[in-house]
């Protein structure tokens, strides 16, 4: 095993050893330590998560590979905002943090996440061209892609039932649910004929021989995911009881710092596969996490609120719904932005600008006009790109020919080396 990883591994385990010592002895040190241990455990094993499910592609292609890289990158967010429901249905006060953690991590990794990739893949690509070659203007999406912005375009339709309904009825969860194992079966029938290029530490492993490739893989799984859990409530606990200490709304911590620290890894890898002339495949992963959040992880929330001993719904307050709105509008206008699966630039500094400008809106009125801005600007990508409307939508539900990616992922730059 290369020494650079097994360096890697001892520094994520390094980080996390104070607080599985805390879990251990029962220790409980003050909130602002507590969060910022078990934050750091958290991220640690995001990492180790991260770099095993990247390298699991070695062993798993095509679409159902980013479908599932999507879904593990993101089960530090799922221990936390699941503890949250799950306290909710005892706790009442604790409803407000499972809305505000899932909002917050879905429209983080849009309105930071997309824009941050598509940047740094142009600004990537425009160095590597010779003087007097055509700028690159967009990031061309694979066509295999149309499926997952499908499946988030009927997701993002049914948010809106959300702020309607007043709460998240365990029969809505379901029917979440039900649409992600549907997406997880889709995803399985498209081929991809591509070969997988890694990074860092995901590429150490992949290149490991079989079966310490995935001895390796598993034992990672399985570290990683004993650490996110044991650190889950002590680190949703801190967050609340920091935010009392220091004098600042607990509802902003949940909302923004957990979604930061559990996905700053994705964020990480999508912007090495970037880097590396990769930037469909960093957006595509960026969009399965959004598909997701969207169907497991909504539909997963009354569930846990109910074995928490709450009712059979997880109850919503204005302010949530007022989330729920502002997070609905923002996928909708990303998702008119990719109908034509292009990226452009322009678009994905918009998209940066007014994911900013939430943080100086805070105001109930303000929320919705911004929620109002964000419907218009889907309108007009919606009309630029109509004829891509219907394709769209009914992607999830069509036979597809097996998709192999294009020689080229961004307009005018050459394809990246082997």
């Amino acid at each position: 095993m290369p020494r650079a990883l097994i360096r890697r591994i001892l520094l994520c385990l390094a980080i996390a050893s104070p607080a599985i010592a805390f879990r251990v002895t029962g220790f409980h040190p003050a909130p602002v330590i507590s969060l910022l241990i078990f934050g750091a455990a958290v991220v640690a094993a995001s990492f180790l998560l991260a770099w095993a499910a990247e390298a699991a592609q070695k062993d798993i292609s095509g679409a159902l590979a980013i479908a599932i890289l999507a879904l593990i990158a993101v089960l530090p967010e799922y221990a936390v905002d699941l503890y949250y429901a799950f306290r909710a249905g005892f706790d009442p006060e604790y409803a407000q943090y499972a809305a505000a953690n899932m909002t917050g991590s879905n429209r983080l990794l849009l309105g930071f996440g997309w824009p941050l990739v598509v940047i740094v893949a142009l600004v990537v690509a425009r160095r590597g061209l010779a003087r007097g070659q055509r700028r690159p203007a967009f990031l061309r999406l694979p066509e295999t892609s149309r499926l997952d912005v499908g499946f988030l375009a009927v997701l993002a339709v049914l948010a809106f039932a959300i702020p309607f309904l007043g709460h998240i009825p365990i029969w809505f969860g379901a029917i979440l649910i039900a649409a992600f194992v549907f997406y997880l079966w889709r995803a399985s029938r498209v081929e991809d004929d591509g070969e997988e290029e890694f990074v860092g530490a995901a590429a150490d492993i992949a290149d490991l021989p079989t079966r310490l490739r995935r001895g390796t893989v598993i034992a990672m799984f399985f570290v990683s995911a004993a650490i996110i859990l044991a650190c889950a409530e002590p680190f949703a606990t801190a967050l609340v009881d920091s935010g009392s200490a220091l004098g600042i709304d607990s509802y902003f911590l949940v909302q923004w710092l957990a979604p930061l620290a559990s996905e700053a890894p994705e964020f990480i890898i999508a912007v090495l596969f970037a880097l590396r002339g990769m930037g469909a495949a960093a957006i595509g992963t960026l969009i399965a996490s959004k598909v997701n959040q969207w169907s497991l992880l909504v539909g997963s929330l009354p569930i846990a609120h109910f074995f928490g001993g709450g009712g059979g719904a997880l109850p919503l307050d204005a302010r949530q719904i007022e989330e729920f709105v502002l997070t609905g509008t923002q996928t909708v206008m990303g998702v008119a932005i990719l109908l034509a699966l292009r990226f452009h630039l322009g678009s994905a500094i918009s998209l940066a600008a007014i994911f900013l400008v939430q943080f100086f809106v805070t105001d109930t009125t303000g929320r919705y006009v911004l929620s109002a801005i964000q419907l218009v600007i889907a309108a007009g990508f919606l009309i630029v790109h109509r004829r891509h409307i219907v394709t769209t939508f009914t992607a999830p539900f069509r036979r597809q020919a097996p998709g192999v990616l294009p020689p080229r992922t961004i307009e005018g730059a050459p394809a990246p080396l082997p």
